[in-house]
């Protein structure tokens, strides 16, 4: 067994007795200099992995990245291993974590949201379908909206989140017409 710091080891310790492995957050007392030096040499020893944080489900943050990514620490089999763990644990926790990236990776949705009837994303719904489609400017008349919020529902929530193909073209009499293609419902 490699020979270890009190904090080295009370932080591969206490990741190995997380369900979800990770080191974070940090013992109390240990941030700044002293912090990004003890995680720096475990992460060259092979003890820690930096990976990506999952922000939804509140996973504690190491650092930011700069490009709107943020990491978190998990230890690895050579860190359990370090603290005389078997590392079964990280194993089935990557598989985990792989299955999770893979899974939100994919643009098929798992469930798919329906629209509540009587409500004003089921009146624009009703406008895109009609044969004649509607502008930005009937919508907003219909639905009291601003112009960036119709667009918005459009593109977010009609196409994105509820996966319905909506076409738009420029008329000259009405501006850009907005419709539901009725084979993607």
């Amino acid at each position: 067994m490699p020979k270890l710091t009190d904090t080295q080891t009370l932080i591969l310790s206490r990741a190995a007795n997380r369900p979800d492995n990770l080191a974070m957050p940090l013992p109390e007392g240990l941030h700044g200099a002293a912090a990004k030096m003890s995680v720096s040499t475990m992460i060259a020893q092979g003890w820690l992995e930096e990976v990506d944080a999952d922000m939804r489900n509140g996973e504690p943050l190491w650092r930011e990245t700069g490009d709107g990514h943020a990491t978190t620490l998990v230890v690895t089999d050579a860190g359990m291993l370090a603290v005389g763990i078997e590392p079964v644990v990280v194993k089935t926790m990557a598989a985990v974590r792989n299955r999770a990236a893979e899974k939100a990776s994919s643009k098929i949705p798992t469930l798919t949201p329906t629209p509540r009837s009587g409500t004003k994303q089921a009146e624009v719904i009703a406008l895109l379908q009609r044969p004649e489609g509607a502008s930005i400017g009937e919508i907003v008349e219909r639905t009291g909206w601003a112009p960036h919020s119709a667009r918005g529902m459009i593109s977010g929530v009609l196409s994105k989140k509820f996966g319905l193909a909506v076409t738009s073209a420029k008329q000259a009499d009405r501006g850009r017409v907005y419709r539901i293609d009725q084979q993607s419902i």
